[in-house]
């Protein structure tokens, strides 16, 4: 096996050239610059030479005279004797007088701890305070303490040293434990109820080969106790099992259970960990230490011996399709790696995608049902707010309605614990000029600017120095003094994110323990895990937050879950907008009534008879599935048909237009038996980081007819000298923009 990332220590360096030498001669003979910059030696960067100070000049000298000796030296050592920063070292290399060489050699990557070790039999010198102080501690804790708890407690790394020297203690250098994480459980398992039994009846028995299942189980129906079960039969076969959660979020809940399940046995990978980390968890992984397996997408290709199991939980989840290169869906890599291993796949959701439903249906996946929660508890009430009709009763335009304010007032004062979608990061999604209508966009990207403030300004008018982001490049800016087009001082918020909907609830319910759960609050790696235990154990008893919040959460004190601005996304350009705003609605629902109180939903919307909202405020997937794929038959979008979207980029308009026409035109000539093709046109989102970008949408019968058609569109770019880097073909996309 190729060695880790982490297992790998690349060292740059840095070595002369004979133009290099040639140069340096002519410095150490008085040449002047103009002379030592001529077209004979410095051609490539004779103009920038001549930009540069004095200063600069003398380091560049400094540089090839470190370097005359004709021996390759180490970058850090490099700039240490010189004093030469990375733009003068990258200057030289353009002009050809140095350079740079990278040599990697592996390294041993396991993590190790140095603890400090009492000698018991030592005999007691005469002692300083502080020494006496070390010893006491290490006596009061067993004998031992890892170091870095020493110098936590402030007692000196030279006082330690000296009690090594004297006998009297010793360093143990050991491997260092994983610490796997994760929330510790409520309660302890409960058994099994009759359908939870079924369900897990079906898979064990079909361990040992390949089965692929799909298992379509209401929220709160037990399907994480079913993984659980089914793993533990697994494992009583001497089979590995892999179970992959959509984001990292949903780890620390999944790690306490399996901690609590299997202990040292479950090895955790996902994007977070340190790269010393993911190779120790690797290797445990390869060797079976470590027969469990949980994590986010790339945990599918866990090098698991004798894999037997694969769960893929939330297994509807866009998460799970890496959107670069390689572009791949961990959910059907998993029934493949399942299928070449002939183990067992089970996809698992409340609100299963179409393609997977529609694949049990037509029997390519056997579908096991779970249709009532556990303990007969009762899936949450759903109130439907028309937002129109609160705007022509009150003449305002709140962000909350009178009901879901009625509603969180009564749950907090009962005790009970209320959770707020808001779908939007922020706490503006656009600064626009009331003069001219002036949106404030992004300098790389076609979007608007979102805007954050700290929670203790005013919501009002925009004011200077206000923090403006773009979500796509992280490009950042303050809020202007006055409008960059018209002039106009009059600028103002447009929209509410969840940084505003911390605000007003705060304003509104001053006595509620408000926490907010977006990727602003959510960065470090145990922030979330902190934010949940918070929430589990009550000290937070009103959650607002995006997305982040829907999927997965097990918290039994939520009675009332609040939607807010979860319509919006029905007027995307995207045939799957209807299915992704019923399963966010759905799963967000499925946070209320866990426990042992029943719960209730409360959902604003503008849109209170469109299908996909009336479905999910009566939990009813089968009459939206009914409906949906309808619609999915009659246009041959999937599952009906295989789809492709072919993104054509370029830093230049006329390029991207350019390209985008010539593979149009091509399409039409070729007239493929099979294929319909949309566009081209320029994508939703023009320009990302400031590529310029248009698309075209490829629908085809088979996958057959699909692959022709992009293998014959990549030869002919090929021969019209398109390069392929500003090509994105992207299979079974799920995003559109």
């Amino acid at each position: 096996m190729l060695p880790l990332m982490a297992e790998v220590r690349r060292t740059v360096y840095y070595r002369i050239t004979d133009l290099g030498r040639d140069v340096l001669a002519d410095c150490l003979d008085g040449e002047s610059d103009s002379h030592v910059s001529n077209s004979r030696h410095g051609a490539p960067g004779g103009k920038r030479r001549g930009k540069l100070s004095p200063e600069e000049q003398d380091v560049e000298r400094k540089v090839l005279a470190r370097l005359a000796g004709g021996e390759p030296v180490k970058v850090s050592t490099l700039r240490t004797a010189t004093a030469a920063t990375l733009p003068v070292l990258a200057g030289l290399v353009r002009k050809k007088w140095i350079v740079r060489e990278t040599a990697a050699v592996e390294r041993d990557a396991r993590r190790t701890e140095r603890f400090a070790v009492l000698i018991p039999e030592a005999r007691l010198p005469a002692l300083t305070q502080k020494q006496q102080a070390i010893l006491a501690e290490l006596a009061a804790c067993g004998g031992e303490l890892p170091l870095a708890e020493l110098r936590a407690r402030d007692l000196p790394s030279s006082t330690l040293q000296t009690l090594v020297r004297r006998g009297l203690v010793r360093i143990d250098e050991r491997a260092a434990k994983f610490r796997l994480g994760g929330l510790v459980p409520d309660a302890a398992p409960f058994r099994l109820n009759e359908p939870q039994t079924e369900a897990l009846a079906s898979i064990a028995t079909a361990l040992g080969g390949f089965h692929p299942f799909l298992l379509h189980g209401v929220t709160g129906s037990g399907k994480t106790a079913v993984y659980l079960a089914a793993m533990q039969r697994a494992l009583d076969q001497g089979l590995s099992s892999i179970l992959l959660v959509p984001e990292i979020g949903l780890t620390p809940q999944t790690a306490g259970l399996l901690d609590q399940a299997f202990g040292q046995k479950v090895a955790l990978l996902h994007s977070a960990l340190t790269p010393e980390e993911r190779s120790e968890q690797w290797r445990r992984i390869r060797s079976g230490d470590a027969p469990i397996v949980v994590g986010t997408r790339s945990a599918i290709f866990a090098p698991a011996p004798n894999l037997g199991l694969v769960i893929v939980d939330e297994e509807h989840d866009q998460s799970y399709k890496q959107e670069e290169t390689p572009r791949y869906n961990a959910r059907d890599v998993a029934v493949m790696r399942a299928k070449i291993e002939g183990a067992v796949a089970v996809l698992g959701s409340a609100t299963p995608s179409l393609e997977s439903w529609q694949n049990s249906a037509s029997g390519k996946y056997v579908r096991i049902e779970m249709r009532d929660r556990v303990m007969n508890r009762p899936l949450p009430e759903v109130e439907l707010i028309d937002m129109r009709k609160e705007f022509q009763e009150t003449g305002q335009d709140q962000l909350f309605s009178r009901a879901l304010v009625e509603q969180t007032r009564q749950a907090l004062d009962r005790g009970e614990q209320a959770l707020i979608l808001l779908n939007r990061r922020g706490y503006s999604f656009a600064v626009i000029c009331r003069a001219c209508g002036e949106k404030l966009e992004c300098q790389n990207c076609a979007i608007s600017l979102t805007h954050h403030k700290p929670p203790a300004e005013d919501a009002g008018q925009a004011k200077e120095g206000q923090r403006l982001e773009c979500h796509y490049c992280g490009y950042r800016r303050t809020v202007p003094a006055r409008c960059p087009k018209c002039d106009s001082e009059h600028l103002y918020y447009l929209g509410a994110g969840s940084e505003q909907g911390e605000e007003r609830l705060g304003e509104i319910f001053p006595g509620a323990r408000i926490g907010r759960m977006d990727r602003d609050t959510v960065r470090g790696r145990y922030d979330l895990e902190r934010l949940l235990a918070r929430l589990h154990s009550g000290e937070i008893n009103l959650l607002v937050g995006t997305q982040m919040i829907a999927k997965g959460h097990d918290i039994h004190g939520i009675t009332l879950v609040g939607v807010v601005g979860c319509d919006h996304s029905l007027s995307m350009p995207d045939f799957r907008a209807a299915e992704r705003v019923f399963q966010l609605m759905t799963q967000v629902s499925g946070r209320a009534g866990r426990g042992d109180l029943p719960g209730r939903v409360v959902v604003q919307t503008y849109y209170p008879d469109h299908y996909a909202i009336l479905a999910a405020s009566t939990h009813d997937y089968l009459s939206f599935v009914d409906r949906e794929l309808k619609y999915r038959r009659w246009m041959h979008y999937p599952p009906f048909g295989v789809l492709a979207n072919v993104l054509v980029q370029s830093q230049k308009l006329e390029e991207a237009a350019g390209w985008s026409a010539e593979l149009g035109k091509w399409f039409q000539k070729a007239a493929l038996e099979g294929v319909r093709v949309l566009g081209p046109c320029t994508a939703p989102i023009a320009r990302i980081k400031g590529t310029y970008r248009f698309h075209l949408i490829l629908k085809a019968g088979s996958r057959k007819a699909l692959n022709a058609a992009l293998r014959g569109m990549l030869a002919h770019a090929d021969g019209a000298q398109i390069p392929r880097r500003n090509l994105i073909v992207d299979v079974d996309a799920l995003r559109l923009m």
